[in-house]
C-alpha cells in the first residue's frame, strides 16, 4: 500500500530514487552538456553500454595474450591473472595515450578526449591507467558519465 492508502501506486519517499531526479523537479542535463558536448551522436559522451563492453573487449583480448604469455614463457598459469593485469594495463596507456583508443573503444565506437583538445599523450595516458587498473576510481560516475580516472585525467569519453 502506498502512503496514500491506495494498492499499487508508488510511495512518495521512494518517487525520487526509483524514478531520478526529474521526478523530484531537479533538471541535471544531459551528460557532457556541462562540458559542451553535444547531447547526442558524434562527440557526446559515451554511454555506460559502450564503455563496458569496450572493457570486456579489451580485457578478452589481454587474458588472450597473457594466456599466450604464460605458455610461451613456461609460467606458473596461477600468474596469469597478473599478467592479464599488466598486459590490460599497458595496452590502456600505450593505445589510449598515443591514439586516444583501444581495440575495444575502437569496436564499440568511443575514444578518450582531453576536454582541451589537445593529444592525451602518454602521461595522462599513464595516470588514467593506473587509476583504471585501481578500479575503484573507475566506479565511481559523475553526471556527465566521468569516471575519477577521467576527471584526474581531464579526459571525457565520447562517441566516434
Amino acid at each position: 500500500m502506498s502512503s496514500d492508502g491506495r494498492r499499487g501506486a508508488t510511495p512518495r519517499w521512494t518517487q525520487t530514487w526509483l524514478t531520478g531526479t526529474r521526478s523530484a523537479g531537479v533538471d541535471l542535463g544531459e551528460p557532457g552538456e556541462r562540458l559542451g558536448l553535444p547531447a547526442s551522436g558524434s562527440g557526446s559522451a559515451a554511454g555506460y553500454g559502450r564503455r563496458l563492453g569496450a572493457l570486456f573487449v579489451d580485457w578478452a583480448l589481454s587474458l588472450l595474450v597473457a594466456t599466450l604469455l604464460t605458455r610461451a614463457f613456461d609460467l606458473d598459469p596461477s600468474q596469469r591473472s597478473l599478467v592479464t593485469l599488466a598486459v590490460f594495463a599497458v595496452q590502456a596507456w600505450l593505445l589510449t595515450g598515443l591514439l586516444g583508443v583501444t581495440i575495444g573503444k575502437r569496436l564499440f565506437g568511443v575514444r578518450v578526449a582531453r576536454l582541451d583538445g589537445r593529444p592525451l599523450g602518454l602521461g595522462w595516458g599513464l595516470a588514467r591507467a593506473v587509476l583504471l587498473i585501481a578500479v575503484v576510481p573507475a566506479l565511481i560516475w559523475d553526471r556527465d558519465q566521468r569516471g575519477l580516472h577521467d576527471r584526474a585525467a581531464n579526459t571525457v569519453v565520447v562517441r566516434l
